[in-house]
C-alpha cells in the first residue's frame, strides 16, 4: 500500500506543479490532467492493497487502543477519499480543455471512490458491532458520520456528470446517474430525495424511449409515494405501455395487482370494484389471473368486514405467490383498519 500511496502522492505534486507552471495552448493542462489520472489510479490501487488492515482495526477495538484505531481507520480511507478528489481535480482539468465527456466521466469516477470508501467505513461499523465494541462510541459516531460526508461527495460529483451529459445530449447517461444518486439517497434513507431523483430518471428514461428503466423508477416513485392516488395512476399507466412491448406485457398483472393493493387502503369498496372492472378493460386477461381473484376476494372480505376471510385470503395468496414488504406493509395496514371497524361496531353492541 505504501508504494502505491508514495506514487499518487508523487504524481498528484508533479500535476499540481504543472498547472502552477507556464503552458502553451492548453498544454499544461494536458500534461496535469495525465499526471492527475495517474495519481487517482494509483491511490485506487493504494485503497485496494488496505484490506488486512480491517483485520488490525478489529484488533486495536479489542484491546481497546483508540489513538491506533483512529489512525488505523485513516489508512484504511484516505486512499479512497484522496482517489475522488484527485478526479475531480482531473475533471476540472478536461473542463478547461473543453473535453466534456472525459470531465463528466472524471466525476462518475470520484463518486465511485466515495462510494467504494462508504463501503469501507459500512465494514468497520460492522467490525465495531460484532467485537461489541460499547466503549468505541466515539470511533462509532466519527464512522457515522464520514458516512454521511463521502454519500454528499458522491451525489455532488454525479450530480455535476448529469449536468455534463445533459449539456453534451448524452440523456441516457444522464438518466443512468440520475438513478445511481436516488438509489444513494435510497440507501441513507433519505426518501424525500430519492423520489425526487427517481422521478427525474424516469422521465429522462423516457425521453429516450429506455421503457423498462423507466418503468422501474416509476415503480420506485410509487412505493415511496405518500399519495396513494399517485401511485394508483403511475401503476396503471405503467400497466397500460406494458400491455404494447412484448417484453414487459408479462408484467401488467404484477402492475395492476400493486394499484389494487393502493386502491384496498382507501378502504371505499364501490372504488375497488370500479378499480377491477377498469383493470379488465386495460387488461382482459387479467381477469382469469391469481391476482384478480385475490384482489376480488380481499374486496369480498372488506365489504363482508371479515377479519378472518381477509387473513385466509392473504395466507394462501402468499403461499402462492410471496408477498413482498412493501405489499405486507399496505395490507397490514388494510387488515388494521378492518379490525378496527369490528371492534367499533363490537363496542356499538
Amino acid at each position: 500500500m505504501g508504494d502505491h500511496l508514495a506514487r499518487a502522492q508523487d504524481f498528484e505534486s508533479k500535476a499540481e506543479k504543472r498547472l502552477s507552471g507556464w503552458g502553451l495552448f492548453g498544454s499544461k493542462f494536458e500534461d496535469a490532467a495525465d499526471l492527475f489520472d495517474k495519481s487517482a489510479n494509483s491511490y485506487k490501487l493504494a485503497k485496494s492493497c488496505n484490506l488486512h488492515f480491517l483485520q488490525i482495526f478489529r484488533l486495536m477495538i479489542i484491546n481497546g487502543d483508540h489513538v491506533v484505531l483512529v489512525t488505523v481507520w485513516y489508512f484504511i480511507n484516505v486512499s479512497g477519499d484522496k482517489a475522488g478528489a484527485t478526479y475531480i481535480k482531473l475533471a476540472n482539468c478536461h473542463l478547461k480543455l473543453e473535453s466534456k465527456h472525459e470531465a463528466a466521466q472524471a466525476y462518475v469516477d470520484a463518486a465511485h471512490c466515495y462510494k467504494k470508501t462508504n463501503i469501507n467505513v459500512h465494514m468497520c461499523l460492522l467490525v465495531i458491532k460484532l467485537c461489541n465494541a460499547c466503549r468505541c462510541l466515539m470511533e462509532f459516531s466519527m464512522l457515522r458520520f464520514f458516512l454521511y460526508l463521502f454519500n454528499a461527495e458522491a451525489v455532488s460529483c454525479l450530480d455535476n456528470a448529469v449536468n455534463i451529459f445533459c449539456e453534451i445530449g448524452r440523456l441516457s447517461m444522464a438518466a443512468r446517474y440520475l438513478k445511481e444518486i436516488a438509489e444513494l439517497y435510497e440507501a441513507e434513507q433519505n426518501i424525500e430525495q430519492a423520489v425526487i431523483y427517481f422521478e427525474r430518471a424516469a422521465d429522462f428514461y423516457e425521453n429516450e424511449e429506455v421503457n423498462t428503466s423507466a418503468n422501474q423508477c416509476k415503480q420506485k416513485v410509487a412505493q415511496y409515494s405518500a399519495q396513494l392516488e399517485q401511485s394508483i395512476e403511475i401503476y396503471e399507466e405503467i400497466a397500460r405501455q406494458s400491455l404494447n412491448n412484448n417484453l414487459l406485457k408479462y408484467g401488467v398483472k404484477g402492475h395492476l395487482l400493486n394499484a389494487g393493493i393502493c386502491q384496498l387502503c382507501r378502504g371505499d369498496v364501490v372504488a375497488i370494484n370500479n378499480a377491477l372492472e377498469r383493470y379488465q378493460d386495460i387488461d382482459p386477461t387479467f381477469s382469469g389471473t391469481r391476482e384478480y381473484r385475490f384482489l376480488s376476494d380481499i374486496a369480498a372480505a372488506i365489504d363482508e368486514e371479515d377479519v378472518g376471510k381477509f387473513t385466509e385470503v392473504v395466507k394462501e395468496f402468499d403461499s402462492m405467490t410471496p408477498l413482498d414488504s412493501w405489499k405486507t406493509t399496505l395490507l397490514l395496514r388494510v387488515k388494521d383498519k378492518l379490525k378496527a371497524k369490528e371492534l367499533e361496531e363490537d363496542d356499538l353492541t
